[in-house]
């Protein structure tokens, strides 16, 4: 039987619904934080978010057709494309976005699709959002006397995210064309070179007296940047870029939006 909780973010009451399949956010209730009109299908229909969608369902959905979904996303750029979440349920088999009815009515996302739904808000309502649903969790399991790591759930897609925000954040220094050259074995590593400027190897070496790893000392900022570079790192693996392109690519995003994150984070301290 679903249960459903309640937690607010900047403002904005939002449901969550727990399952035995898992845990939903509405998105419905997160889209009354967004100004101006939009609507759910026009997330939908955009082919980065299908792209994402996609993949998220090839990971943990079996049951996923790929057929359909192929369909779906050549279509997906034209005027003339529109979906609705229940035609894309019905359609591709779907477990990550369901339409309900009844008392706790609209629409859901499992939380890796809600907190990159987030993103669609605004920067700032991500990390607020995640910020929330954390300090949710760990009420939850304090009162258990259980513990939490809520690294572990952000992780379900974007896999290499296992850390807290606990150091001051820096705007990521531009990779050289030479460093770019290099090709790491780890995929890990790429995202750590495009983000901190260093491997864990690195790291470890220059922080022998700290323990676990370079990513147990990201700020809440660098988690946010780290999970959109996660999901467009397997967008661009799919589209066949090489690692060095990659690396490059990945780079330039974490400097635009560390520098949009903290930019938004000082004007609400101001």
């Amino acid at each position: 039987m679903a249960k459903g909780k309640k937690i607010s973010v900047q403002g904005t009451e939002i449901t969550l619904l727990i399952e035995k399949s898992g845990e939903f956010i509405s998105l419905t209730d997160m889209l009354k934080a967004k100004d101006g009109e939009f609507f759910i299908s026009d997330w939908l229909r955009n082919r980065n978010t299908l792209e994402f969608l996609g993949i998220w369902e090839s990971v943990n959905n079996p049951d996923f057709n790929y057929g359909e979904f192929a369909t779906i996303k050549s279509q997906a750029g034209l005027n003339s494309f529109k979906i609705s979440v229940k035609e894309w349920v019905e359609k591709t088999k779907a477990i990550g976005l369901k339409a309900t009815a009844g008392r706790y009515g609209g629409t859901y996302a499992h939380i890796d699709i809600a907190f990159e739904f987030g993103m669609w808000i605004s920067p700032g309502f991500k990390i607020y959002l995640i910020k929330e649903y954390k300090r949710l969790k760990e009420d939850e399991n304090n009162r258990l006397k259980l513990e939490w790591n809520f690294q572990r759930t952000l992780a379900k897609v974007n896999y290499y995210i296992h850390t807290d925000a606990i150091k001051e954040n820096l705007i990521p220094t531009a990779i050289s064309k030479t460093q770019a050259a290099i090709i790491y074995a780890n995929e890990a590593d790429v995202l750590n070179m495009a983000l901190f400027g260093k491997t864990a190897k690195q790291w470890r070496d220059q922080n022998p007296e700290k323990s676990g790893n370079i990513r147990d000392y990201a700020t809440i900022e660098q988690l946010v940047v780290l999970s959109n570079m996660e999901s467009t790192n397997a967008l661009l693996i799919h589209q066949g870029l090489s690692q060095p392109d990659r690396l490059i690519h990945l780079n330039q995003l974490a400097i635009t939006q560390m520098t949009s994150l903290i930019r938004h984070r000082r004007n609400l301290e101001d």
